[in-house]
């Protein structure tokens, strides 16, 4: 770990020639382990928290302060650069300001804010709807005006126009956003790698791919996502996904009275990813040499 901010430190990392792979957390757990596996970076999944701590879908359902808090968990168990969802700001541009601020004291290196209208909802389902372009804007002048007033966080602008007014329109709005001074654009739900590339050659800066299995947007291989511009591919549901999956084959051992054993980590491994061997090694230059 260095001492530059997570902030500085993502910058970084996206000015490197290569689509980087960003496997998304939804606890302190996920992420570092994360951090553990070699990743660069990752993101606090909106719809994974929301499902993880309230068991409720993507639907806006979630508040401030549960992502906030949820956030500050994260960004402590970790020390690669974590991106925060931000939603739409939680209300009006003041509002968008404080989630910035907020979002930058909890210790993220970036923060998202999108253009749909709250209630928000997950990019990849049906009933989302987009705000009007001056009210985008707004939202995302805001928070170029937390990051300008000394707010150290990078800015990740995002539009959901491509659902429902088509991607011309999330184009305009991703150079909008560009020309207002965001860090990172997000263009949510291209149908087609044509879309793609069209989108990141037209509103030219650091693009992130957002890749849901079974959403949208194909999955790509990210030699070719960095082909068609892209600078980092998030997998917000594939850890999730794989673990809901096997929690899900437990389950159904044990309803059958079988021990899942052959499912499980062993127990070693399991202590070392939660931490134990590290809290033992530190613990040792604290112990009692008095003899």
């Amino acid at each position: 770990m260095t001492n530059h901010s997570p902030a500085a430190r993502l910058k970084i990392l996206l000015a490197e020639d290569t689509c980087h792979v960003m496997p998304c957390c939804w606890d302190a757990l996920s992420a570092k382990m994360i951090g553990d596996a070699g990743f660069g970076f990752t993101f606090m999944s909106g719809f994974a928290v929301s499902a993880s701590r309230i068991g409720a879908p993507d639907t806006g359902l979630i508040s401030f302060g549960e992502m906030l808090d949820q956030g500050r968990n994260i960004c402590a168990a970790t020390d690669i650069p974590v991106i925060g969802d931000g939603d739409t700001g939680y209300g009006n541009a003041l509002n968008v300001r404080r989630t910035v601020e907020q979002y930058a004291r909890a210790g993220f290196g970036a923060v998202m804010i999108e253009d749909q209208v709250s209630p928000k909802r997950c990019g990849h389902t049906k009933g989302k709807l987009v705000v009007d372009r001056d009210e985008a804007f707004n939202r995302i002048r805001a928070a170029v005006d937390a990051r300008e007033a000394g707010a150290d966080i990078m800015i990740l602008a995002r539009t959901d126009a491509r659902h429902g007014h088509g991607l011309d329109e999330a184009i305009d709005r991703a150079k909008g956003f560009s020309d207002l001074g965001a860090d990172i654009l997000f263009v949510e739900a291209p149908q087609s790698e044509d879309e793609m590339a069209r989108l990141t050659g037209e509103a030219p800066g650091i693009h992130m791919a957002n890749l849901v299995e079974g959403g949208a947007t194909p999955i790509l291989h990210p030699d070719r996502l960095h082909e068609l511009g892209y600078n980092f591919a998030a997998y917000p549901l594939t850890l999730m996904s794989a673990a809901m999956k096997a929690i899900q084959a437990s389950l159904a051992d044990m309803a059958q009275r079988k021990h899942p054993a052959d499912r499980l980590l062993d127990f070693a491994d399991l202590r070392k990813a939660v931490g134990f061997d590290a809290y033992y090694e530190a613990e040792k230059s604290y112990s009692d040499n008095r003899g």
